[in-house]
């Protein structure tokens, strides 16, 4: 009778150990991550530094063409051309002390969830790139919406940037991994990037264009994009938390 208790108790108590040591040890991959990132700097000041020549070109390109062209209507694409090569720059770099230091095989020797790494990452790639966003996004208005009268709808922009930043982060980490030891993985990831958010980029660029301008924000300008990047987002990081143990394992 005691027997079939123990045994009965067994299962619950291995998978509340389980969830317990996945739970650490995302934590503690998360604030390495971060404490090294911010300790370095070298991620955030390389994005940054990229995120402002980016706006450096674009104010030499339209400078000559920008009363022939609506900018209000070009905005939303401009801004995610510039997130989302921006966050190209930090996703080929995401994976680098890893690559070099031989340390992802140490931590595949860890008898942990091989999930909690892609989490950890993930996260911290969002951290990064929101950081930069909240950055580069008042710069772009500033040097390009100052003089236009923007819609006041415009603090909308917030929710596709939040979205479709969740949705970059968590692509970008899965390709980042495939790509890491390849040779000219940066060239490779972006091949592979690109055709793989376009949907996210697209419902983006169409849900932010309708927030700085105004026009049809609560019919399918705004909404229905959103609700796709969402859907997007949800289904893409399902796919990528399911498969990345198949991806680390050697």
């Amino acid at each position: 009778m005691m027997g079939s208790r123990l045994e009965s108790r067994e299962p619950s108590l291995s998978s509340r150990t389980v969830g317990v040591s996945s739970a650490r040890a995302f934590a503690v991959l998360l604030g390495k991550d971060l404490r090294q990132e911010f300790r370095t700097h070298e991620m955030l000041v390389s994005m940054g530094l990229y995120a402002l020549l980016v706006i450096i070109v674009y104010g030499a390109s339209l400078a000559l063409t920008a009363h022939g062209m609506d900018i209000m209507q070009m905005s939303g694409g401009l801004l995610w051309v510039l997130i989302v090569f921006t966050s190209l720059l930090g996703l080929g770099r995401s994976f680098s002390h890893e690559r070099e230091q031989g340390c992802l095989e140490g931590l595949l020797l860890v008898p942990m969830d091989r999930s909690s790494i892609y989490l950890s990452k993930a996260v911290a790639n969002f951290i990064f790139m929101a950081v930069i966003e909240l950055v580069t996004v008042p710069l772009f208005y500033f040097f390009f919406l100052t003089g236009e009268a923007v819609s006041s709808t415009m603090p909308f922009v917030a929710l596709p940037l939040l979205v479709g930043t969740v949705g970059m982060a968590g692509v970008g980490t899965m390709l980042s991994t495939v790509t890491m030891g390849t040779r000219g993985h940066e060239v490779l990831l972006a091949m592979l990037f690109i055709p793989l958010v376009y949907p996210l980029i697209y419902g983006c660029v169409t849900a932010t264009t309708a927030a700085i301008v105004g026009a049809g924000f609560w019919t399918d300008s705004f909404v229905i994009p959103l609700a796709l990047v969402c859907g997007y987002d949800v289904i893409m990081l399902a796919i990528c938390w399911v498969l990345y143990g198949f991806v680390v394992n050697p």
